[in-house]
């Protein structure tokens, strides 16, 4: 996908990417179109249209995927109670959710989700220089405790489809149990899947107050 900004000079000595400084100096602005059109609310189904009003009341907008997906009211409509179950609901705390997604769509180079969770992410409390380890997972036995809405010990390259060796499996375990586990993995998986739609049709990050036509 081509994108303006230097993604060369983004790239820390560790090899990561420096996605949160690359975002707010203003790297993520794609130079080709959307490979799709957007459902106005004016041609949404009633359903459709309810979901779209709900966003713009909690979020301030309703997101370019979203608006992209209604093409087909019924996979969005269960796309929606996929992604609020994954996120409203359980015991893994959303601020460690939202670090998995930002984490997984850096694997991926979604600059759409990126766009919107590392936002999101700093704003629950992490902070940009996280984002720029090689994995930002590791590196403090603070992040290890579930009290304090930390992460699990292990590569945070899970987004990769890979078998994981057994220890690195077991080491979760420690601080979570299997319903957790579960989240976990749903977040993950769920947020391939979204990174692989936005970055196959090319959908532009969301600004402020879109989608309220």
């Amino acid at each position: 996908m081509l994108v303006s900004g230097n993604y060369n000079k983004a790239v820390s000595r560790s090899g990561c990417p420096s996605w949160v400084r690359w975002y707010l100096s203003g790297g993520f602005k794609l130079k080709t179109a959307p490979r799709l059109s957007r459902v106005p609310r004016a041609e949404a189904t009633p359903a459709v249209a309810e979901i779209y009003d709900r966003y713009m009341r909690t979020r301030g907008n309703v997101p370019n995927m979203f608006r992209t997906m209604a093409h087909r009211p019924e996979i969005f409509e269960t796309m929606i109670a996929h992604f609020e179950a994954i996120l409203q609901t359980g015991t893994v705390p959303l601020r460690l959710k939202e670090l998995v997604i930002v984490r997984t769509s850096q694997l991926n180079r979604c600059e759409y989700c990126l766009g919107s969770h590392t936002r999101i992410a700093l704003r629950l409390g992490w902070w940009r220089e996280q984002f720029e380890k090689s994995d930002p997972l590791r590196g403090s036995p603070r992040l290890y405790r579930r009290r304090e809405g930390g992460a699990a010990p292990g590569r945070a390259d899970d987004a990769r489809c890979k078998p994981h060796p057994r220890e690195e499996f077991e080491a979760l375990r420690e601080y979570f149990d299997e319903g957790e586990i579960v989240e976990l993995m749903a977040a993950i998986g769920l947020f391939n899947y979204f990174n692989r739609i936005n970055n196959a049709l090319q959908i532009e990050p969301t600004k402020p107050g879109e989608g309220a036509e």
